[in-house]
């Protein structure tokens, strides 16, 4: 990736503070702080966090223990000043302090309950999750950010091109899970997130993950996998696999999926709420007699967590907007028989949709 100019998200953070009338943020370990400052801090029970107020200086406390971490990130580059505590110190009352009195704060969404009621009851102030103050910047991802997804996408590829390598009948779904893994992190992967592998009837349940079936001749598999790169951005892509001849209902209803995907991502659009693209796959399904099987939101915000926003959803009536990355991902899943999904991570940009997923959408015959 490029270099980042953390001070520039800083910036953006203390003008959403001002917007939103709320005196500070509080930060601690997890992708918030992360995509804020760079620093990937272990989430412990000593406090790291970052504090930003609209007028002072942003400062993070770490534990003594954390300084030479925080330190490699040089974070006092970006207007960051690193203060170190001691464990004879109270660390929530050093923030007070550094802080200096306010009335309001938001503080991440990921924040341990412990230390936001310890916040709260030292500064005496109206606390609450900062939400869209902070998913709002997150969600519209940069050139750096877009190249890393398309990274992530690249390499996901990479493990669904070689999957006749380790799906095959007579296997249990937990062995190719484990093969699948394996590959995740030869791609280029830092970090696996999920393997899902589901056979025949498991593939009804989506998010089944693996078990110990044995997967049989014939049957839909849904594979979904992902995991994290060493930029912090993530991967996500599902498609669909048999080992022999699948049953005749199951292709009808994978061809009638895979014309609502791909219009879907041939149709979503800037400006079109989360809504209207919930419902460009969703409608297809519905009138295909398959509605009341699609259980799950359309899609959801990818970046350097695998779930974000935006939520591709029917209760998001918030537009798209150039720079949102997320997943398009319709199904079907019928108890008893079996399920289908096929996923792709695509991005507005102002050149246009971008397919961070580029394998073939068709149900791929395995041989035997």
């Amino acid at each position: 990736m490029t270099k980042i100019d953390y001070g520039q998200r800083l910036a953006r953070v203390r003008a959403a503070l001002i917007s939103d009338n709320v005196d500070a943020i509080f930060v601690t370990p997890g992708s918030d702080l992360r995509y804020l400052t760079g620093y990937d801090a272990l989430p412990l029970e000593r406090l790291t966090c970052l504090a930003i107020t609209s007028e002072t200086t942003a400062r993070m406390l770490v534990p003594r223990l954390e300084l030479p971490a925080a330190e490699h990130h040089e974070l006092d580059r970006f207007g960051i000043e690193v203060i170190a505590w001691d464990e004879t110190d109270d660390p929530i009352a050093l923030l007070n302090t550094v802080t200096g009195p306010i009335k309001s704060a938001a503080v991440n969404d990921a924040m341990w309950a412990q230390k936001a009621l310890g916040i709260q009851d030292s500064f005496g102030a109206h606390l609450k999750p900062a939400g869209r103050l902070l998913s709002d910047i997150r969600a519209v991802k940069d050139d750096a950010e877009i190249a890393a997804v398309a990274a992530a996408g690249a390499a996901i590829d990479e493990v669904h091109n070689n999957m006749s390598l380790w799906l095959r009948p007579g296997r249990t779904e937990r062995e190719v899970a484990r093969d699948i893994a394996e590959a995740i992190l030869a791609s280029g992967h830092q970090r696996v997130d999920f393997v899902i592998v589901a056979s025949g009837p498991n593939g009804a349940s989506p998010h089944h993950d693996s078990s110990d079936r044995i997967i049989g001749m014939g049957e839909p598999v849904v594979v979904d996998i992902g995991g994290t790169m060493p930029s912090g951005y993530c991967s996500d892509c599902t498609r669909m696999y048999v080992c022999g001849e699948p049953p005749a209902e199951f292709v009808q209803h994978f061809e009638t999926l895979k014309t609502a995907q791909e219009h879907a991502v041939a149709a979503v659009a800037v400006g079109m709420s989360g809504a209207e693209a919930d419902l460009l796959a969703r409608n297809i399904l519905e009138a295909n007699g398959l509605g009341e099987y699609f259980v799950h939101r359309t899609g959801h915000g990818l970046g350097l967590d695998t779930h974000e926003e935006p939520y591709i959803v029917a209760s998001n009536h918030l537009p798209l907007v150039e720079g949102n990355v997320f997943s398009i991902e319709p199904g079907f899943y019928i108890p008893g028989k079996f399920g289908a999904r096929i996923e792709d991570i695509v991005a507005l940009t102002s050149d246009g949709l971008v397919n961070f997923n580029n394998t073939s959408h068709e149900l791929k015959i395995l041989n035997s």
